[in-house]
């Protein structure tokens, strides 16, 4: 069974920061192109980073740039976001996602709920 399952969300003061993790298992990591997205209350969903297969490469919204870090750890099959300096702007549910390198297919979690507030 495919799973992807975040975790590492919570609430946390404006300048704190959380290391999210996502935990992915049934398919083949390595072959998937991962990122994370994340849904404010009442907003459309907002991509925030990515990250290839080999994780050398990496991406981030504008938004985010400079404060969070995507990785990944193959041996492991996990997706991490260590996000630092925290905005309440921030707040909103992360959520990872599996896409295939070379077909159109993709995979999504659940997601993990970040609350930033004083």
């Amino acid at each position: 069974e495919v799973q992807l399952v975040e975790s590492g969300g919570g609430l946390v003061q404006p300048g704190g920061s959380l290391r999210l993790s996502c935990a992915a298992t049934g398919f083949t990591f390595t072959s998937y192109y991962m990122s994370w997205v994340r849904q404010a209350p009442g907003k459309g969903l907002e991509w925030v980073s990515a990250i290839n297969s080999g994780g050398g490469s990496t991406s981030y919204a504008d938004s985010v740039k400079g404060r969070f870090t995507i990785s990944r750890d193959n041996a492991k099959n996990t997706l991490y976001l260590q996000m630092n300096s925290l905005k309440p702007e921030d707040t909103a549910v992360y959520s990872c996602n599996a896409r295939h390198i070379y077909i159109d297919y993709e995979y999504w979690g659940q997601g993990t709920q970040v609350t930033v507030s004083s």
